[in-house]
């Protein structure tokens, strides 16, 4: 995924990838020097500072990290025939904190934010302070959507779970259970929806992650939680007609699939989620 922040009047591209924002070195460099940016990397990159820096943070980030290597480059470091690109770097030490990128939109050189701001403190520190703050500024925008998707997808989940758990009340729940054998009758049905959509009960899935917070819903994607409020619906008509949970079980999983793979399809989600991004980035 790819966002992008204005500094100062220049466009900076942000590379994520597993969750993690790699800050373009070619779009800081820009500032500097706009015809030749990937000379102010290769200049940054040969400096004796820089080769230290970047080794101890590949050292503090990095187990793969190839040090014998790094000590090569740091003997040679700062010498007038010494030079050193990216890609040389990455592809001789194994480093991690910077990256190269080919591709018609995210080309050039990218870092992590921590070699990034260094980076940018060699160009200008006033640039830096406008990088620093145009990036807080997209990140509490970033966690402003996420906490809104959250709760659209909550609140989506739960649009009909007031007619799924009337159903199962008036057609399940014998008159004479115990409330403790009520509830466990809710659960029991909760699971059907569970397994249909996500393949496991919900003890399943605090057991297979142990490291999740939330049940399986908070930790759904937007269409998964779509598809529930569709499940508990159609489970509700199913419990009407009568039919047995482990008939229900069938045809609720062949409908959650059946959904699934329309909505990965569907260019209709899509054009939803690119309006989506485009209103993040106004924020």
């Amino acid at each position: 995924m790819k966002n992008k922040i204005d500094a100062k009047g220049f466009e900076v591209n942000i590379l994520t990838q597993k969750n993690e924002d790699f800050i373009s070195l070619t779009d800081i460099a820009r500032y500097k020097n706009p015809a030749e940016p990937r000379d102010v990397v290769r200049n940054w990159m040969r400096r004796i500072d820089t080769v230290e820096f970047l080794g101890l943070w590949e050292k503090l980030h990095n187990p793969d990290f190839k040090a014998v290597e790094f000590d090569r480059f740091k003997s040679e470091a700062g010498r007038n025939a010494f030079t050193l690109s990216p890609e040389r770097w990455c592809k001789t030490t194994s480093a991690i904190g910077i990256k190269t990128s080919r591709g018609r939109y995210a080309s050039g050189t990218y870092a992590n934010l921590d070699i990034a701001l260094e980076f940018a403190s060699w160009i200008s520190a006033e640039f830096k302070l406008y990088i620093i703050t145009e990036y807080q500024r997209l990140k509490q925008s970033e966690n402003y959507q996420q906490k809104l998707d959250w709760s659209v997808k909550r609140d989506l989940a739960k649009l009909n779970y007031g007619l799924h758990t009337d159903a199962v009340k008036a057609f399940i729940v014998p008159k004479v259970l115990s409330k403790s054998q009520i509830r466990m009758t809710y659960a029991s049905e909760a699971d059907v929806l569970n397994v249909a959509m996500f393949g496991m009960t919900a003890k399943e899935f605090k057991a297979k992650f142990p490291e999740k917070t939330g049940n399986q819903r908070d930790n759904a994607s937007i269409e998964q939680n779509l598809i529930m409020a569709n499940l508990e619906m159609t489970n509700a008509i199913f419990i009407k007609q009568g039919m047995s949970q482990g008939e229900r079980l069938i045809e609720l999983r062949e409908l959650a699939l059946q959904q699934l793979e329309n909505f990965l399809n569907s260019r209709a989600v899509e054009r939803i989620k690119k309006l989506a991004n485009e209103a993040e980035t106004k924020f």
